[in-house]
């Protein structure tokens, strides 16, 4: 039986890394051509960016509630069983893109990808059951390195078959979540060993009440915040920038594509190999600090920029941004029971997907209001400038935290 022949391999880091990999590969491939497909069914630019921003609110809302959800039972019955079906799921919401004929296809796609997408919750948990508590942040940040390198090959592969079918990507993007399938199906091994498991509870995978238990862990709970509005900027950063650059650069999908792709190369360097160096030295307090930093000096830069080429040279001198998300995330993980990682940590996933259902419905909108105004006027940077002060606002809540409270340290044994 083919479900058997998984459980006797031992579960490591690189198993779990390729199936992310080959998920954000295809996640990547459909970013530069989405907002063209919304284009098709809308009649304007500024409808466009509002409904761009609904459809991407629909997926962080059914992410918001399925994180827990898929982390809970996943504390039950598993890692892998979870995985394989939300694959299969993402294969489905590529096709219904590919075949859409109407906004009403367009937002079923987006409620199935939404509910799936939500493994990443679930992969998390795979990365706390295999790693000790000392490795976790070197091993969230190969996860970040994983999306970096999802990142570098994606796009770009997404812009260059986008130019000649914006359909095509979504039909290419099917096919590797079904190749992820059986891979995971076929060579995956579960991770979450026996005596750890714990019962399903519905008070797990409510989102709000396993948020407030997350948020009220004793000495990280501020940390929880600070994820949650950096992340908000980030992602009022992603749901902007095709709208934002082919409005003020002409950008096609290609030059999309291909930015996106420096942006993979300058995050998997850094979390996959630089993180492993700058960690032991700046420690996990300054780095979460510094990567906060930089981040927001990185959103004033994309939204001053008035050449294109501006943009490449902030992807590259702002690489340390990077920096704040796998080490603020080994320290969250170091204060939860390893019976309790996929519930907890589905949680904080449930924080990153509240925070994409807020990112989009702000910020097109807001990028919809100014996108009238003259390409050089510097208010067409508003969402970045946006994104700016929201990163800030992070880094002062990450200062007064880790300022005041002593946090778990690496040897902490959890029961």
């Amino acid at each position: 039986m083919p479900e058997s022949v998984p459980q006797k391999r031992q579960a490591a880091v690189p198993f779990i890394l390729i199936t992310l990999l080959i998920d954000v590969l295809g996640f990547g491939i459909v970013i530069p051509v989405l907002p063209s497909i919304v284009g098709q069914f809308t009649a304007n630019p500024q409808a466009q960016a509002y409904w761009y921003g609904i459809l991407a609110a629909v997926y962080g809302i059914m992410q918001f509630f399925f994180a827990p959800l898929l982390g809970a039972l996943s504390d039950q019955f598993g890692r892998r069983p979870v995985l394989l079906i939300s694959l299969f799921g993402l294969a489905i919401d590529y096709l219904l893109f590919a075949f859409s004929n109407s906004l009403g296809f367009l937002f079923a796609a987006r409620v199935i990808g939404g509910i799936t997408a939500a493994n990443f919750t679930v992969a998390n948990a795979y990365i706390a059951d295999i790693t000790p508590p000392e490795k976790r942040a070197q091993s969230f940040g190969m996860l970040g390195a994983v999306f970096g390198l999802g990142f570098i090959f994606g796009p770009i592969i997404g812009g260059l078959l986008g130019d000649s079918d914006p359909r095509l990507p979504f039909f290419v993007a099917a096919g590797l979540s079904a190749v992820n399938w059986l891979y995971g199906f076929f060579i995956l091994p579960e991770s979450h060993k026996l005596e750890n498991r714990s019962r399903f509870s519905w008070a797990k995978a409510n989102p709000f009440s396993s948020l407030y238990a997350l948020s009220s862990l004793k000495t990280v709970g501020g940390l929880v915040w600070v994820s949650a509005l950096s992340n908000l900027a980030a992602f009022i950063l992603q749901t902007t920038w095709i709208l934002y650059t082919t409005y003020r650069f002409n950008w096609t999908p290609k030059d999309n594509g291909i930015a996106l792709f420096w942006v993979g190369v300058v995050s998997a360097v850094v979390q996959g190999g630089l993180i492993r160096v700058l960690l032991p030295k700046l420690g996990e307090r300054r780095a979460i600090l510094i990567g906060l930093l930089v981040g927001a000096l990185s959103y004033i830069g994309y939204g001053l920029a008035q050449q294109g080429w501006v943009m490449y040279v902030i992807i590259v001198v702002t690489f340390l941004s990077p920096l704040a998300g796998p080490a603020s995330q080994a320290i969250i993980s170091r204060a939860i029971s390893e019976k309790e990682q996929g519930a907890a940590l589905g949680a904080l996933g449930s924080v990153n997907s509240l925070m994409g259902v807020i990112a989009p419905l702000i910020g097109t909108a807001l990028f919809a209001q100014v996108s009238h105004l003259e390409k050089s006027d510097i208010l067409v940077g508003a969402p970045f400038f946006l994104s700016a002060a929201l990163a800030l606002g992070s880094l002062v809540v990450a200062f007064m935290t880790l300022r005041k409270t002593p946090l778990p340290q690496p040897n902490l044994t959890k029961s």
